[in-house]
């Protein structure tokens, strides 16, 4: 198991396009074979930053959702808005304390 944290950067004005996007393919993502956890974070600081907090069975998991037909529809919905370069790490999670 190990954790996806993806960082988004958007134009103050999509904001609400994405959010609204978010929301209809929320589960969509969350219920994609592999998939354990999904979580949307926004910046305190720069709330025009937001993060996704996703938990994958293994690397291929994730790597078949980037290939598949909901990945590239979500993709293509969401890179127009960006005004940074989004940045991503795969971690894996070494504690967790209640």
């Amino acid at each position: 198991m190990f954790i996806r944290i993806v960082k988004m950067s958007f134009q103050e004005d999509k904001i609400p396009v994405f959010l609204e996007h978010f929301q209809t393919v929320k589960e969509k993502i969350r219920h994609y074979p592999g998939n354990n956890f999904l979580e949307l974070y926004r910046d305190k600081q720069q709330p025009n930053i937001f993060f996704t907090y996703s938990v994958w069975n293994e690397e291929t998991d994730l790597e078949n959702y980037r290939q598949s037909e909901l990945f590239k529809s979500v993709w293509a919905n969401t890179k127009p808005f960006f005004n940074d370069k989004p940045q991503a790490w795969s971690v894996d999670k070494l504690e967790s304390l209640p």
